[in-house]
């Protein structure tokens, strides 16, 4: 006697819920990042905080969706927009506010939209799994990102010890944005060639 197929999960579930209020936030982080011409430490404060808070929600999402089969094929595409409009609102932010220099940001986003697109191209052949490089990189650009959104110059002075701190935090998140993506297209040629000679 077969048993019956399980039933899809529910589109409103916790995991998107997260994933919809990660896109919720990004306006309002830009809102309060621009508020008083981005310079008063209050409001630069109070933006990390905005900014933190759907970071975190990006580190449960995509977990309670595994972990209790919440999987669906909204959270599968919203969840990787959600990152991207998250990092790229902030990281643009910065550049306007002339504290991430453009080129930075361009790198940066110019390699984020390459790998989506690249998904999408090797999506009928597999799923590429992410990384544990990924991963870091994901954590080590948000670790950046919040070094520069805080005024820790004003906060603690010693500008100079800040911008070593934060530059090579950020170089380093630059150096594992460049690697994972060079790795990523890698393994999505791999999966394509083998696909296309299994066929």
């Amino acid at each position: 006697m077969s048993s019956a197929p399980a039933s899809p999960p529910p589109l409103l579930n916790i995991a998107n819920v997260l994933t919809g209020v990660r896109l919720l936030l990004v306006p309002v982080f830009l809102v309060v990042l621009f508020t008083e011409d981005g310079i008063d430490v209050g409001w630069r404060l109070a933006a990390t905080g905005v900014f933190v808070l759907a970071a975190i929600t990006d580190r449960f999402d995509g977990e309670l969706a595994r972990s209790r089969g919440l999987v669906t094929a909204f959270g599968t595409i919203a969840d990787p927009i959600a990152d991207k409009a998250l990092t790229g609102s902030a990281l643009i932010g910065l550049s306007v506010l002339a504290q991430v220099p453009w080129w930075v940001t361009i790198v940066i986003m110019g390699r984020e939209l390459g790998i989506t697109a690249l998904r999408f191209w090797v999506l009928r052949h597999g799923i590429i799994p992410a990384s544990r490089g990924g991963k870091a990189k994901t954590l080590c650009q948000a670790i950046a990102i919040g070094l520069f959104l805080l005024p820790l110059p004003e906060l603690l002075g010693a500008a100079s010890v800040v911008a070593v701190l934060r530059w090579a935090v950020l170089g380093l998140a630059i150096a594992l944005t460049v690697g994972t993506g060079v790795d990523y297209v890698l393994r999505a040629l791999r999966l394509r060639a083998a696909a296309t000679a299994a066929g």
